[in-house]
């Protein structure tokens, strides 16, 4: 694949700058990266970011890529974040050969690195509750006061971290913080808190432990076991680059891991935060976190995006050190770039109207030879059944059209698209004046969809045979977001578009009977779509909208 080091101009950007650096003065021999998620959620289209950029820069250097869980909080972790996190990478194509690094892992070593810093004196035991830490930690501008267990004796420290892990103490009753500086103007290096008691279950490691090691402590302790060279990750940890480095240090280890930090991927009108999705879950508004209005990557791998157009989405969007928004439009832009080329056209009819060529032979059928792509030959060619009795899309008809009006009304001479040439003679009404039936006869010689006699049709409609065609549920998704309302209410609730999911009855050209999860075809005139991974079954098959067929979004100028 692509990696997303790879820019549109060819130029390294500013992390492989400093990594050749790293690597001319020999601070590392080989490039080693990283992508060490927390599993309390699904990871989302930001994550994909950080997943190819780790991975890229591993292959780009003919380094190593670590897969690793930082399960250090078990309050929120689940097995079943576990197993989704793994999926989502293997599905973007990071390989990391199958092999599953945890925190856990390293929770005895943390440990051991906790005593020996307690027993340098750079660390101490403190009963102070969370809200007396966060007076006496002062603040961003104003600094902090001394703890008053700051100045406990080195034996006693040890002996209170030996009783917590023992399970002597109560959640919250004891902590260990590192003895750094009350007084530093960076905040995170005002003691922060190495250990704390949760008597809680975790989900790999059980109950054999009751103290956990705090992310900031755990996440250098980490990378630095597992022989990273290079810590990438987002700007948000630049004022913890600090702590990362002391940690590194303090305990001793001789070749630590260098962070740097890069600018998040931020998309306009959406909803990535968990605790939001956690809350649309909840509520029934979205039928999981996979729901294919999300982007969540599982989402967006249900709708039918492609691991290659988030690839290349990634890779467009640039590497750099300032936040900026990207435009959603521009993900949409690279899907419809992935699957223009790959995807079979078909013809697919979304609010049916029945459509009689009377003069067509009652009970003949016959194949149409159709081409699949004509953008693209080598997806050959296919057989479209044709009779007398066919389907067509009710807005392809009006009784009294407006001018400019191209399609079929009473009088009116149109395409049907690859097949012949009709005319509208006259149409059927119910009781209330709908129309429920159109006639027209079809000229024998317009085969194709062309006359011999060389005259010109202004409209042209696409059409399923009735007798053949496939009944699916058809899914048509747009943003969940009500764009001109923005993206949250006033009490912080998503302000949520009630037409995010029109579901409708529809009917296809039978090329489409037995395809599998993920299939993808282009309904012409319309969109892409591909089949349910969870609902389409071969009896009622589901089809979800991935992405309109056009939009007037133009992709920015990248150089």
């Amino acid at each position: 694949m692509e990696t997303v080091t790879e820019t549109i101009t060819g130029t390294k950007n500013f992390i492989e700058l400093e990594i050749d650096k790293d690597l001319t003065e020999g601070r590392y021999d080989k490039v080693v990266t990283r992508f060490p998620p927390e599993p309390n959620g699904y990871l989302h289209i930001g994550h994909a970011k950080s997943i190819l950029l780790n991975y890229g820069l591993a292959k780009e250097y003919n380094g190593q890529f670590n897969m690793r869980f930082d399960d250090t909080n078990p309050t929120k972790e689940k097995d079943e974040f576990v197993q989704s996190i793994q999926k989502d990478i293997e599905w973007l194509g990071a390989d990391f050969h199958g092999v599953v690094h945890y925190a856990s892992d390293y929770f005895e070593q943390m440990y051991e690195i906790c005593e020996k810093l307690i027993q340098k004196g750079k660390a101490y035991a403190s009963n102070l509750n969370a809200e007396e830490i966060r007076e006496y930690r002062g603040t961003l501008t104003e600094p902090g006061k001394e703890d008053p267990n700051s100045t406990r004796p080195i034996e006693e420290s040890l002996q209170i971290f030996h009783d917590m892990r023992d399970g002597k103490y109560q959640d919250g009753e004891m902590v260990i913080r590192a003895r750094i500086d009350m007084a530093s103007p960076n905040i995170n290096m005002r003691d922060p808190i190495l250990y704390r008691v949760a008597h809680m279950s975790h989900v790999r490691t059980g109950d054999q432990w009751c103290i956990y090691p705090m992310y900031d402590f755990a996440h250098p302790i980490e990378d630095a076991i597992e022989g990273i060279s290079h810590s990438i990750c987002t700007l948000e940890f630049e004022d913890h680059r600090p702590l990362y480095d002391w940690v590194c240090k303090e305990a001793g280890f001789a070749h630590p891991p260098r962070q740097i930090e890069f600018a998040k991927m931020y998309l306009t009108n959406v909803i990535t935060g968990k605790r939001y999705i956690k809350k649309l879950v909840e509520d029934g508004t979205v039928d999981g976190w996979d729901d294919p209005r999300l982007v969540s990557i599982a989402g967006l791998r249900r709708r039918g995006f492609t691991p290659e157009s988030i690839q290349n989405f990634v890779r467009l969007t640039g590497i750099s050190k300032s936040n900026a928004s990207i435009d959603y439009a521009e993900l949409e832009y690279c899907i419809r770039e992935d699957l223009k080329l790959r995807d079979r056209r078909v013809m697919a009819v979304m609010h049916p109207l029945k459509l009689v060529i009377d003069n067509y032979p009652e009970g003949q059928t016959e194949e149409l030879d159709v081409p699949n792509n004509k953008e693209n030959e080598e997806l050959g060619m296919r057989q479209v059944p044709f009779s007398r009795e066919l389907y067509i899309e009710q807005d392809d008809f009006m009784v009294e059209p407006p001018k400019k009006y191209k399609r079929l009304y009473p009088g009116n001479e149109v395409r049907l698209m690859n097949a012949y040439y009709v005319t509208c003679t006259s149409y059927d009404t119910d009781e209330d004046g709908n129309v429920t039936c159109v006639h027209c006869t079809y000229d024998p010689e317009s085969r194709g969809g062309d006359s011999p006699d060389g005259r010109k049709v202004r409209g042209t409609i696409h059409w399923v045979n009735i007798d053949t065609a496939v009944e699916a549920e058809i899914r048509q998704y747009e943003n969940i977001v009500n764009e001109e309302l923005g993206v949250y209410n006033e009490d912080g609730s998503v302000n949520v578009n009630p037409n995010s999911k029109v579901v409708v009855k529809g009917y296809i050209e039978p090329i489409v009977k037995g395809a599998k999860a993920y299939d993808s075809f282009q309904f012409v005139r319309d969109g892409f779509y591909c089949v349910d991974c969870k609902d389409s079954t071969d009896d009622h098959m589901v089809f979800n909208r991935v992405v309109s067929l056009k939009s007037s979004y133009k992709l920015p100028n990248k150089q």
